[in-house]
């Protein structure tokens, strides 16, 4: 390894942790600073962690965490990949440190204010955790573990988890907290969304249209994102058919709908939602 790629290796490593700082103090702010005055609860390790803490008060919050990530951590030590192991202790001890020195509340007395603050806190810096190369612990390793070992969906775990947390809380502490819970989550997902894909987020477009040809090298010289063509036939036309298909980012979106209609304005043009997309300059790599 030369000096720049040191430098470079380095300043990785600074990166990472400042995202995982970050984000770990916002996420820690909206924890201690309103879930726990307002007797919210979470979703993943930090809920149970909450629930647990509302029983036992004289235990911190921030060794209870902790502990629970223990056997997480072992149970992913063949399962993820090292680095993200790594960069998810880091993230854990941070978390769980700031968890320990923040000790003030928000003054926010609306309970709907006060869920959806926390959804915003919360949700930033989960995202923001989230951009580096590893996590803050809890449910992401298990989710990772359980999708490599059982192929149980990531999206699986993290539903049946906060499903049980919340019956828990229903039960054993109120069906109100419950409730308001829900609402913190909700917001809390949308802004993690926000923060992970923003207006990077990828769009799947499938083109009809007799001049696929003229329009499939205008999005390659002019958009310059990849098409591939599916083989497929008109059900009622009978017809061959030469079917476009690309990923676009949304921003992109609006110049690829241009130019099918420009070409051909009786182009049938379908966009889709994607989940992620995983590949060559335009996918996500998975860091885990």
């Amino acid at each position: 390894m030369n000096a720049m790629e040191k430098k470079e290796t380095v300043k990785s490593i600074i990166l990472n942790l400042l995202f995982i700082c970050c984000g770990s103090a916002l996420a820690a702010l909206g924890i201690k600073g309103i879930l726990l005055p307002c007797q919210f609860v979470s979703g993943g390790v930090v809920g149970i962690a909450i629930g647990i803490h509302y029983f036992f008060p004289f235990v911190s919050l921030s060794v209870i965490y902790f502990i629970f990530n223990i056997p997480l951590f072992i149970l992913g030590w063949k399962t993820v990949g090292r680095r993200f192991f790594y960069y998810s202790i880091a993230g854990m001890i941070i978390l769980s440190s700031f968890l320990q020195f923040i000790n003030f509340s928000i003054p926010v007395e609306d309970k709907i204010l006060s869920a959806m603050l926390a959804g915003i806190l919360i949700g930033t810096g989960s995202g923001i955790i989230l951009k580096s190369k590893g996590s803050s612990g809890g449910l992401d390793i298990l989710s990772i573990f359980l999708l490599n070992r059982f192929s149980i969906k990531i999206g699986s775990t993290v539903l049946f988890a906060n499903a049980l947390i919340l019956i828990f809380t229903s039960i054993f502490i109120s069906l109100e907290s419950a409730l308001w819970t829900m609402i913190y989550l909700f917001v809390s997902s949308k802004i993690l969304d926000l923060v992970l894909t923003g207006l990077s987020q990828r769009k799947a477009v499938i083109i009809i249209s007799v001049k696929w040809e003229e329009i499939s090298d205008a999005i390659l010289n002019e958009v310059k994102r990849g098409v591939t063509f599916i083989k497929g036939q008109g059900g009622y036309s009978k017809r061959n058919e030469n079917i476009l298909y690309t990923i676009v980012t949304l921003r992109e979106l609006p110049r690829v709908k241009d130019l099918a209609r420009n070409i051909d304005p009786n182009a049938f043009l379908v966009v889709h939602e994607t989940m992620e997309v995983m590949g060559y300059r335009i996918g996500n790599q998975p860091h885990w």
